[in-house]
Protein backbone atom coordinates (compact mmCIF):
# COMPACT_ATOMS: atom_id res chain seq x y z
CA UNK A 1 0.00 0.00 0.00
CA UNK A 2 1.63 3.09 -0.98
CA UNK A 3 1.72 5.70 1.65
CA UNK A 4 -0.50 9.17 1.57
CA UNK A 5 2.27 12.20 1.19
CA UNK A 6 -0.35 14.61 0.36
CA UNK A 7 -4.01 15.32 1.63
CA UNK A 8 -6.33 17.79 0.32
CA UNK A 9 -9.58 19.17 1.71
CA UNK A 10 -12.10 19.80 -1.02
CA UNK A 11 -15.21 21.81 -0.46
CA UNK A 12 -18.26 22.60 -2.80
CA UNK A 13 -19.40 26.28 -2.17
CA UNK A 14 -22.78 28.09 -3.11
CA UNK A 15 -23.51 31.21 -1.65
CA UNK A 16 -22.53 30.01 2.28
CA UNK A 17 -21.65 33.33 3.53
CA UNK A 18 -23.90 32.30 6.57
CA UNK A 19 -21.61 28.91 7.30
CA UNK A 20 -18.27 29.07 5.57
CA UNK A 21 -16.30 30.67 8.48
CA UNK A 22 -16.90 28.54 10.90
CA UNK A 23 -16.49 25.61 7.92
CA UNK A 24 -12.60 26.75 7.23
CA UNK A 25 -12.07 27.18 11.00
CA UNK A 26 -12.64 23.54 11.70
CA UNK A 27 -10.45 22.87 8.50
CA UNK A 28 -8.07 25.40 10.11
CA UNK A 29 -7.63 23.08 13.15
CA UNK A 30 -7.72 19.49 11.37
CA UNK A 31 -4.95 20.98 9.27
CA UNK A 32 -2.74 22.07 12.57
CA UNK A 33 -3.38 18.45 13.74
CA UNK A 34 -2.36 16.77 10.54
CA UNK A 35 0.93 19.33 10.63
CA UNK A 36 1.82 19.27 14.01
CA UNK A 37 2.12 15.47 13.95
CA UNK A 38 2.79 14.36 10.44
CA UNK A 39 4.92 17.34 9.05
CA UNK A 40 6.02 15.48 6.39
CA UNK A 41 2.63 15.07 4.75
CA UNK A 42 1.64 18.23 2.60
CA UNK A 43 -1.62 19.53 2.73
CA UNK A 44 -3.75 21.76 0.47
CA UNK A 45 -7.25 22.60 1.16
CA UNK A 46 -9.55 23.87 -1.85
CA UNK A 47 -12.84 25.58 -1.85
CA UNK A 48 -14.71 25.34 -5.18
CA UNK A 49 -16.94 28.97 -5.64
CA UNK A 50 -19.79 27.79 -7.33
CA UNK A 51 -21.85 30.19 -9.01
CA UNK A 52 -21.92 32.50 -5.75
CA UNK A 53 -23.36 35.36 -5.80
CA UNK A 54 -23.08 36.38 -2.32
CA UNK A 55 -19.76 37.29 -0.17
CA UNK A 56 -18.09 33.84 -0.30
CA UNK A 57 -15.48 34.19 -2.91
CA UNK A 58 -14.67 37.39 -0.81
CA UNK A 59 -14.49 35.70 2.37
CA UNK A 60 -12.36 33.11 0.06
CA UNK A 61 -10.44 35.62 -0.68
CA UNK A 62 -9.43 36.65 2.84
CA UNK A 63 -8.73 33.12 3.75
CA UNK A 64 -6.43 32.41 0.34
CA UNK A 65 -3.91 35.62 2.18
CA UNK A 66 -4.41 34.09 5.45
CA UNK A 67 -3.51 30.31 4.92
CA UNK A 68 -0.22 29.42 2.70
CA UNK A 69 -2.46 25.79 2.04
CA UNK A 70 -5.41 27.55 1.30
CA UNK A 71 -6.99 28.33 -2.42
CA UNK A 72 -10.17 28.98 -4.18
CA UNK A 73 -11.45 27.88 -7.62
CA UNK A 74 -14.67 29.39 -9.15
CA UNK A 75 -16.93 27.74 -11.30
CA UNK A 76 -20.48 27.98 -13.01
CA UNK A 77 -21.89 24.34 -12.52
CA UNK A 78 -24.88 24.42 -9.82
CA UNK A 79 -23.90 21.18 -9.20
CA UNK A 80 -22.02 20.01 -6.54
CA UNK A 81 -20.95 16.59 -8.22
CA UNK A 82 -19.75 18.85 -11.10
CA UNK A 83 -18.64 21.25 -8.43
CA UNK A 84 -16.37 18.07 -6.05
CA UNK A 85 -15.03 16.74 -9.26
CA UNK A 86 -13.85 19.94 -10.96
CA UNK A 87 -12.14 20.63 -7.45
CA UNK A 88 -10.31 17.03 -7.15
CA UNK A 89 -9.50 17.53 -10.78
CA UNK A 90 -7.70 20.76 -9.77
CA UNK A 91 -5.65 19.04 -6.55
CA UNK A 92 -4.35 15.77 -8.81
CA UNK A 93 -2.53 17.91 -11.52
CA UNK A 94 0.73 17.51 -9.80
CA UNK A 95 -0.03 13.73 -10.14
CA UNK A 96 -1.31 13.72 -13.67
CA UNK A 97 1.90 12.97 -15.51
CA UNK A 98 3.61 10.55 -12.48
CA UNK A 99 2.13 6.67 -13.00
CA UNK A 100 0.66 5.42 -9.48
CA UNK A 101 1.13 9.28 -7.93
CA UNK A 102 -2.28 9.42 -6.77
CA UNK A 103 -2.07 6.44 -5.05
CA UNK A 104 0.09 8.62 -2.53
CA UNK A 105 -2.87 11.57 -2.37
CA UNK A 106 -5.67 11.35 -0.01
CA UNK A 107 -8.92 13.27 -0.87
CA UNK A 108 -11.23 14.56 2.77
CA UNK A 109 -14.40 15.82 1.03
CA UNK A 110 -16.57 17.78 2.90
CA UNK A 111 -19.48 20.73 2.95
CA UNK A 112 -19.61 24.42 3.50
CA UNK A 113 -21.59 24.38 6.11
CA UNK A 114 -20.16 21.80 7.92
CA UNK A 115 -17.97 21.46 10.57
CA UNK A 116 -14.85 18.52 10.88
CA UNK A 117 -13.27 17.52 14.10
CA UNK A 118 -9.37 18.49 15.12
CA UNK A 119 -8.93 14.84 14.41
CA UNK A 120 -10.78 14.93 10.84
CA UNK A 121 -7.27 14.83 9.01
CA UNK A 122 -4.82 12.78 10.99
CA UNK A 123 -7.85 9.93 11.68
CA UNK A 124 -8.04 9.51 7.96
CA UNK A 125 -4.59 9.08 7.10
CA UNK A 126 -4.50 6.79 9.78
CA UNK A 127 -6.94 4.79 8.14
CA UNK A 128 -5.37 5.28 5.30
CA UNK A 129 -2.30 3.64 6.39
CA UNK A 130 -4.35 0.51 7.92
CA UNK A 131 -5.31 0.05 3.92
CA UNK A 132 -8.49 1.93 3.69
CA UNK A 133 -9.11 3.32 -0.02
CA UNK A 134 -12.17 4.89 1.43
CA UNK A 135 -13.69 5.85 4.01
CA UNK A 136 -17.00 7.10 5.12
CA UNK A 137 -17.53 9.42 8.22
CA UNK A 138 -20.93 9.91 9.83
CA UNK A 139 -22.49 13.30 10.32
CA UNK A 140 -24.70 14.46 13.02
CA UNK A 141 -27.40 17.60 13.01
CA UNK A 142 -26.19 20.92 14.30
CA UNK A 143 -28.59 21.44 16.78
CA UNK A 144 -28.05 25.72 17.03
CA UNK A 145 -30.73 26.31 14.68
CA UNK A 146 -32.68 23.14 14.25
CA UNK A 147 -35.33 22.11 16.07
CA UNK A 148 -35.13 19.65 18.60
CA UNK A 149 -37.12 17.18 17.31
CA UNK A 150 -35.58 16.92 14.45
CA UNK A 151 -32.48 16.56 15.83
CA UNK A 152 -33.71 13.33 17.55
CA UNK A 153 -35.59 11.65 14.69
CA UNK A 154 -32.49 12.54 13.02
CA UNK A 155 -30.14 10.76 15.26
CA UNK A 156 -32.63 7.96 15.65
CA UNK A 157 -32.98 7.31 12.17
CA UNK A 158 -28.82 7.36 11.55
CA UNK A 159 -27.40 6.24 14.60
CA UNK A 160 -23.78 6.18 15.49
CA UNK A 161 -21.58 3.42 15.18
CA UNK A 162 -19.06 1.89 13.65
CA UNK A 163 -19.66 0.01 9.85
CA UNK A 164 -23.04 1.82 9.58
CA UNK A 165 -24.83 2.03 6.29
CA UNK A 166 -25.15 5.98 5.62
CA UNK A 167 -22.99 7.76 3.06
CA UNK A 168 -22.33 11.44 3.36
CA UNK A 169 -20.07 13.83 0.73
CA UNK A 170 -19.15 16.15 3.82
CA UNK A 171 -17.27 13.53 5.23
CA UNK A 172 -16.15 11.22 2.43
CA UNK A 173 -12.29 10.61 1.97
CA UNK A 174 -10.98 8.31 -1.08
CA UNK A 175 -7.06 7.59 -1.67
CA UNK A 176 -6.65 9.13 -5.20
CA UNK A 177 -5.70 5.88 -6.94
CA UNK A 178 -9.33 4.82 -5.57
CA UNK A 179 -10.97 7.69 -6.79
CA UNK A 180 -9.99 7.59 -10.51
CA UNK A 181 -10.13 3.91 -10.96
CA UNK A 182 -13.76 4.71 -10.03
CA UNK A 183 -14.41 7.34 -12.66
CA UNK A 184 -14.79 9.79 -9.50
CA UNK A 185 -17.95 11.59 -8.60
CA UNK A 186 -20.31 11.66 -11.11
CA UNK A 187 -21.62 14.99 -12.48
CA UNK A 188 -24.73 14.94 -10.42
CA UNK A 189 -26.44 17.76 -9.03
CA UNK A 190 -27.30 15.14 -5.58
CA UNK A 191 -26.11 11.86 -4.68
CA UNK A 192 -22.56 11.85 -6.08
CA UNK A 193 -21.32 10.56 -3.27
CA UNK A 194 -23.79 7.41 -2.96
CA UNK A 195 -22.49 6.73 -6.51
CA UNK A 196 -18.98 6.69 -6.43
CA UNK A 197 -19.39 4.68 -3.05
CA UNK A 198 -21.41 2.37 -4.38
CA UNK A 199 -19.16 1.99 -7.78
CA UNK A 200 -15.84 1.35 -5.00
CA UNK A 201 -17.37 -1.34 -3.53
CA UNK A 202 -18.33 -3.56 -6.45
CA UNK A 203 -15.12 -2.90 -7.62
CA UNK A 204 -13.81 -4.12 -4.42
CA UNK A 205 -11.81 -1.14 -2.53
CA UNK A 206 -11.60 -1.16 0.96
CA UNK A 207 -14.60 0.83 2.25
CA UNK A 208 -14.24 1.57 5.46
CA UNK A 209 -17.34 3.01 7.68
CA UNK A 210 -16.96 4.37 10.63
CA UNK A 211 -18.27 6.54 13.15
CA UNK A 212 -14.43 7.91 14.89
CA UNK A 213 -14.85 10.82 13.09
CA UNK A 214 -18.07 12.80 12.77
CA UNK A 215 -18.82 15.96 10.99
CA UNK A 216 -21.69 18.57 12.65
CA UNK A 217 -23.86 20.00 9.58
CA UNK A 218 -26.52 22.48 9.05
CA UNK A 219 -30.07 21.44 9.88
CA UNK A 220 -31.35 23.89 7.51
CA UNK A 221 -34.47 22.53 5.67
CA UNK A 222 -34.08 24.35 2.33
CA UNK A 223 -33.43 22.47 -0.13
CA UNK A 224 -29.90 23.55 -2.03
CA UNK A 225 -29.77 20.04 -4.44
CA UNK A 226 -32.85 18.11 -5.66
CA UNK A 227 -32.98 15.30 -3.32
CA UNK A 228 -30.58 16.88 -0.97
CA UNK A 229 -29.92 16.91 2.62
CA UNK A 230 -31.82 19.83 2.71
CA UNK A 231 -34.78 18.39 1.44
CA UNK A 232 -34.68 15.54 3.28
CA UNK A 233 -34.45 17.62 6.80
CA UNK A 234 -37.34 19.47 5.08
CA UNK A 235 -39.39 16.17 5.13
CA UNK A 236 -38.44 14.76 8.57
CA UNK A 237 -39.09 18.09 10.07
CA UNK A 238 -43.05 17.84 8.32
CA UNK A 239 -43.09 14.36 9.11
CA UNK A 240 -42.30 15.45 13.29
CA UNK A 241 -44.78 18.58 12.96
CA UNK A 242 -47.74 15.94 11.90
CA UNK A 243 -46.95 13.07 14.23
CA UNK A 244 -49.49 12.96 17.03
CA UNK A 245 -48.94 14.14 20.65
CA UNK A 246 -48.00 11.05 23.38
Amino acid sequence: MTAVRNMAVIMPVHNEEEHLERAVGGVEAAVASLQRLQPETTVRVLVVLDSCIDSSAAMAAHFTARFSWFSALAVSFRSVGRSRRAGIREVLRPAADTPGAAAGWWLANTDADSLVPPDWLVSQAAMAAAGADAVLGSVDIDPVGAAPDLVRRWQLRHPFQEDHPHIYGANFGIRGSAYLAAGGFPRHRSHEDRVLAERLRRMGFNVKATDTIRVLTSGRTHARAPQGLGGYLRALSLEASLAPET
